[in-house]
């Protein structure tokens, strides 16, 4: 192994520090004329007046040669815990040292070159008040460990209590399923006693009838018709009597629901409290990054920008702007140092990327939640980067005659749900701004969607559940009517070729029947069906857009059997509400990505090795399935 040369005695200036701060840096050649590599991020180690030690985990070796050759200089923004601006420097490297045991795992010596003096006295007085406080700190640790002991005991209670209330909400959602199922057949006998009661009733007015004809007849004959109308009468009266029992049986399991609804609501609001802790626990308080899935091992501690987005609209739609505005800040200081789109996903730790993959539709959601924090708080500063977004989302539009935007720079496949989103995008943005290439970049889009939408539906064919059916809440059932497009023919498709009910059993063992929404459809996956919550609850929200849009329209009954189908699938996704599964959120609940695990989704990816995995997306759109939030939507004043 290589191992720099240095002094005891230049060991010996650094001080150790207790704790680490962010430091990202860049190569640049000796010449200072070039830079030799993008941003990367590091860690204080240790630190001296004329230097600094740097931490780095996945330094890449071509780089690393170019250090241990001594072939380059560094360019540092060092990051100091309650400083506004990140402190620029200049370094040369004194050492080099990797890691045993830890690949492209390095140990960095820099000698200044280059810093402002005052700034360099701050860092120095931030080493020096950390390590003259350390006993101090030991003192406090002993302390909070006795007060680690007495909240584990609370915090046991609260985990119990958050089970208990998990459990009485799914114990609750299938009373009131089999009393809901229990009314319905009631309601099927009374109709089929009220045909047999009607079909007697004619029967009784023919002989009536006919018994009118034969006054003049003969007795015997009068006497057949008289005995046949006491018979019908007497069959007539017991069908009543039914009639009368079904009623009241039909109005005391109303009355029940009623209670069990009462009930449920209650429940259901402790818990959609609970999952927005949840959600406000995932977010790292430094960078405020959000854990997208808890529990697998394929995506550990990853920030997908998708979820990110998600997290934005659920932190902007309960006003909750200080959480929004630290992952708005994450992204407006990549965006300052990348060039092109932001990448797909990031280490929620330290900021460094987790995927190298440049998603175009990832960042229209992002912009879009962007708008809707620009909307919401009357806080501009971040609608530049919502445009700094779109001009690179015109660039690949243009590369379509038709108005479509390809899936990323340089691939020419296109997705109907990006175009969508992609819509929304531009027409929020011209909502916001006013500014007419937005509008003109909507309205491509609209004739592009236009057209294949219409080419599905008539094919008869409808893609995942959040791409065709997501019209609906993307342009709207009015717009889509306008266009020529039968939005009720969109939901049955989704319903016919993705409508499921599964058996999901949930963390502590229990079996429930739940119907939802899969990805694909089941007869063209090689798996069982799956209810994916996401999905599902977007498929929630389609309903009651629905159910507004024919309620406009006087269309009650239609309008209404919209709404049951919303209420339906909202009781499957409160069979998917669990408790948060690490020590520290148990007191918190959240909902399964899917009733499955590990399942391939039929589109280039797989679901989460984990079916009690917590999803931010799942739990978030749950959330606006509830309360009836449409992200893609800007708040009316």
């Amino acid at each position: 192994m290589w191992r720099p040369e240095y002094a005891g005695q230049e060991r010996r200036k650094y001080i150790r520090l207790d704790s680490v701060f962010p430091v990202e840096f860049r190569l640049v050649s000796l010449d200072g004329k070039r830079f030799l590599s993008d941003w990367l991020q590091g860690f204080s180690n240790n630190i001296s007046k004329g230097g600094i030690c740097l931490s780095v985990n996945n330094f890449p070796p071509d780089l690393a040669k170019y250090l241990k050759d001594k072939q380059a200089k560094v360019s540092l923004d060092i990051e100091i815990p309650l400083n506004r601006k990140p402190i620029p420097a200049q370094a040369v490297i004194s050492w080099i040292r990797d890691v045993a045991d830890e690949p492209n795992k390095y140990l960095i010596g820099l000698n200044y070159e280059e810093i402002d003096s005052r700034q360099g006295s701050r860092i120095m007085r931030y080493a020096w008040t950390k390590k003259l406080f350390s006993p101090i700190a030991l003192s406090i640790i002993i302390i909070l460990g006795l007060a680690l002991v007495v909240n584990s005991i609370i915090s046991a209670k609260l985990i119990n209590g958050n089970k208990a209330l998990v459990g009485q909400l799914v114990k609750i959602l299938q009373e009131s399923s089999i009393a809901k199922q229990k009314v319905k057949e009631l309601s099927r006998e009374r109709q089929d006693l009220q045909l047999e009661i009607n079909a007697l009733e004619v029967r009784i007015k023919t002989a009536e009838e006919e018994r009118g004809r034969l006054e003049t007849a003969k007795v015997s004959e009068m006497g057949e018709v008289n005995s046949l109308i006491e018979k019908l009468m007497q069959e007539k009266d017991s069908l009543q009597e039914q009639m009368i029992s079904l009623q009241r049986q039909e109005g005391a399991i109303t009355e029940d629901l009623l209670h069990l609804d009462k009930r449920k609501a209650n429940l259901e609001k402790a818990n959609l409290d609970k999952m927005y802790q949840w959600i406000k626990k995932r977010q790292n308080p430094r960078n405020g990054l959000v854990m997208s899935f808890q529990g697998d091992k394929n995506a550990p501690g990853w920030a997908f920008i998708y979820d990110q987005a998600l997290a934005i609209e659920a932190y902007t739609y309960f006003a909750d702007f200080e959480r929004a505005k630290k992952v708005l800040n994450f992204f407006k200081r990549k965006s300052q140092k990348e060039g092109t789109l932001f990448l797909n996903a990031y280490y929620i730790n330290d900021g460094t990327p987790a995927q190298q993959m440049v998603y175009a539709e990832a960042n229209i959601h992002l912009g879009i939640a962007i708008l809707q924090y620009t909307k919401k708080s009357r806080d501009s500063r971040y609608l530049g980067m919502a445009e700094w977004i779109a001009e690179r989302i015109i660039v690949l539009q243009n590369q379509d005659k038709e108005g479509g935007v390809r899936g990323e720079p340089n691939i020419e496949w296109f997705a109907m749900e990006r175009n969508l989103n992609a819509c929304v995008f531009f027409n929020l943005l011209y909502k916001v701004t006013a500014k007419p290439q937005y509008l003109q970049a909507r309205d491509k889009l609209l004739g592009w969607l236009s057209r294949h939408i219409s080419e599905e539906i008539a094919a008869n064919k409808t893609d995942i559940v959040d791409t065709n059916v997501w019209a609906i809440a993307a342009i709207g059932p009015e717009k889509l009517d306008e266009l020529g497009i039968n939005p009720d023919r969109i939901v049955e498709l989704a319903e016919d070729s993705r409508g499921v009910k599964v058996e999901y059993v949930r963390p502590d063992g229990q079996r429930v029947k739940i119907e939802g929404f899969d990805f694909t459809p089941e007869r063209d996956a090689a798996k069982a069906g799956v209810v994916y919550s996401e999905g599902t609850a977007q498929m929630v929200l389609v309903f009651k857009i629905m159910a507004n849009f024919y309620y406009k329209k006087g269309m009650i009954a239609k309008a209404r059997s919209y709404e049951v189908k919303a209420d339906a699938y909202l009781v499957g996704l409160g069979n998917m509400i669990i408790p948060g599964l690490s020590l520290s959120e148990q007191a918190e609940s959240c909902v399964a990505y899917a009733t499955q695990d590990a399942a391939d989704t039929g589109h280039g990816w797989v679901m989460p090795r984990s079916k009690t995995s917590g999803s931010i997306s799942g739990t978030v759109y749950t959330l606006f399935a509830y309360y009836s939030y449409n992200p893609l939507e800007l708040d009316k004043e």
